[in-house]
């Protein structure tokens, strides 16, 4: 075999190697049950107004415990994240909720909460916030949203609820 071959079939090898593994699909491993029974979905949000989750799927009467995380930098005056779980109700209702709590510092949720599930406090950068609840019994979609204003547009997602 001359020189130019050999080195070429190094090459081959080489990349053969390094790139075995490398875009597996396998799902990991489901992780046991939690201790408390409470399952958590950690949710980070940023200064460009973005959830990482805009889906979560859960069982009617499961445990959630939901753990918020600003990964941003500015301060929660110029760019505050919350996370807010709403009845359930079209985006027109959602935007319109999320207008009326708009003015209502510091956590920026309206009076008249009869339509708030559960919710995070109003986090700046860097700062973290965990609550629990009881997902509702009654299976349907729920809306999730940042109700800083401005940001209900762009961070919003929905709870699935399935048996």
């Amino acid at each position: 075999m001359n020189h130019p071959t050999r080195i070429l079939l190094a090459l081959v090898a080489g990349a053969s190697l390094l790139f075995t593994g490398c875009g597996k699909s396998e799902a990991p491993a489901p992780s046991a049950a939690p201790a408390d029974g409470v399952r958590t979905i950690e949710i980070t949000a940023n200064d460009t107004m973005k959830f990482n989750l805009t889906e979560i799927r859960a069982q009617p009467g499961e445990k959630l415990r939901v753990a918020l995380t600003n990964l941003g930098r500015m301060p929660k005056q110029a760019m505050g994240h919350n996370w807010v779980l709403l009845t359930p109700r079209d985006d027109a209702a959602v935007l319109a909720f999320a207008a009326s709590a708009a003015a209502r510092m510091p956590d920026y949720l309206p009076d008249d909460k009869s339509a708030v599930l559960a919710h995070t406090r109003i986090l700046g950068g860097g700062e973290s916030d965990t609550i629990e609840f009881t997902v509702p019994a009654q299976p349907g979609e729920y809306p999730f949203l940042c109700t800083f204003p401005g940001h209900a547009a762009l961070m919003k997602g929905k709870l699935i609820v399935r048996p």
